[in-house]
């Protein structure tokens, strides 16, 4: 049978990359089926892993060193082809940045993530296209704002202090030094979250308790961000904060909107477009996809159910590897997926096979070829 086989999986999250999975399942097909066309695209939705993704499929790598969430310096990654930039929000003010993993709900920033843009900008680029996944922050963007050359002011005319909860004394935003650049750049947000910014589905009541606020930091957070938004009204005419997805990344999605012009679109189909992934899946005979934990969250516009949704509309099967899989066949088929192959079933330990993932994912694709490429 002719037709080559795209393996197109995102991260095991803790365990190994989606570059490092799409190679694993790659070598076992082709140790399976001798001469198989195998073609590795490694996905990712918008989180952690969209750079990675982006320099797998040909993107160059660019190095910054910007400000971590806490204000400590860090060095962060871009990727670049041509006149398009993706930049990874979680590369500068990401969870894995805090410095021990010790949360700081009240005064992490995203100021990282407006010096990676702006180096994106120093290099030429037309089109940014900002994954935002993953943050530490709940400042609705007001660190990125300030990277860009915005001002946040209080009453007696001093810079605000990074943090969300710095917001409350926001009195007024000077844009008068803002990068002329920005305007001349095509920005798009690739999320899945369709939260605003404030209230009861808001950045700070839904996302803030997984960045370490408690009940108390989730109501200052909440009001400074509507001090936040009032001013930026005020400032550029923009009413964002109702909009779905305003609240994505703890409110940069919200910045993003007002200050950079962004378009929201959705994070995995979004990127199968932009890697080029829809299009290699066109005359596959099989594509395998896969991610650290298939459940409930797959469903709900996961890499793994973006990928197979791209593959039913061109008619092709398509079947996944995981670690773990709490989805029955029906579920997993409703998604596209007809068949799951989980390293629980060769490794009982999960902290084994979290530790190495490569040979179990090797031996799961040799099942796959026997069950799909008669190898």
């Amino acid at each position: 049978m002719g037709g080559h086989v795209v393996v197109a999986p995102d991260k095991f999250k803790g365990s190994l990359g989606a570059p490092g999975v799409a190679r694993a399942v790659a070598d076992g097909l082709r140790a399976a089926v001798p001469g198989v066309d195998v073609r590795e695209h490694p996905v990712a939705d918008g989180g952690d892993g969209t750079v990675d993704a982006a320099l797998s499929a040909g993107y160059e790598r660019h190095e910054v060193r910007c400000t971590g969430p806490t204000g400590e310096p860090v060095t962060a990654a871009l990727a670049v082809a041509g006149e398009v930039a993706v930049v990874e929000l979680a590369e500068a003010s990401g969870l894995r940045r805090l410095p021990g993993g010790r949360p700081a709900a009240l005064t992490a920033t995203s100021r990282g993530t407006g010096e990676l843009i702006r180096a994106a900008l120093d290099l030429g680029v037309r089109q940014v296209v900002l994954g935002i996944g993953g943050s530490a922050c709940t400042d609705g963007g007001a660190g990125m704002v300030q990277a860009l050359g915005g001002r946040l002011l209080d009453a007696a005319g001093a810079e605000l202090a990074p943090g969300g909860a710095a917001l409350a004394d926001l009195d007024r935003l000077d844009l008068s030094g803002f990068d002329p650049r920005v305007g001349a750049t095509g920005f798009v947000i690739a999320s899945d979250v369709d939260n605003p910014l404030l209230g009861l589905h808001g950045a700070a009541a839904v996302y803030g308790p997984q960045k370490g606020a408690s009940p108390a930091d989730v109501r200052v957070l909440d009001a400074a961000l509507t001090r936040w938004a009032a001013v930026a009204r005020t400032a550029t005419g923009v009413d964002a904060a109702g909009m779905p997805g305003a609240g994505a990344a703890g409110g940069v999605g919200f910045a993003a909107v007002v200050f950079l012009g962004a378009r929201l679109r959705s994070g995995i189909d979004y990127l199968l477009d932009l890697l080029q992934v829809r299009a290699a899946i066109q005359g596959a005979r099989l594509v395998v996809t896969g991610e650290g934990s298939l459940d409930d969250q797959t469903l709900r516009g996961k890499a793994p159910a973006g990928v197979a949704a791209a593959a039913r509309a061109a008619g092709v099967t398509t079947v996944a590897v995981a670690g773990r899989s709490s989805l029955d066949p029906s579920a997993l088929e409703a998604a596209g997926i007809a068949r799951a192959y989980v390293l629980s079933d060769l490794e009982p330990d999960p902290e084994r096979s979290m530790r190495e993932p490569a040979p179990l994912l090797r031996a799961l694709a040799s099942r796959i070829a026997a069950d799909w490429l008669g190898g």
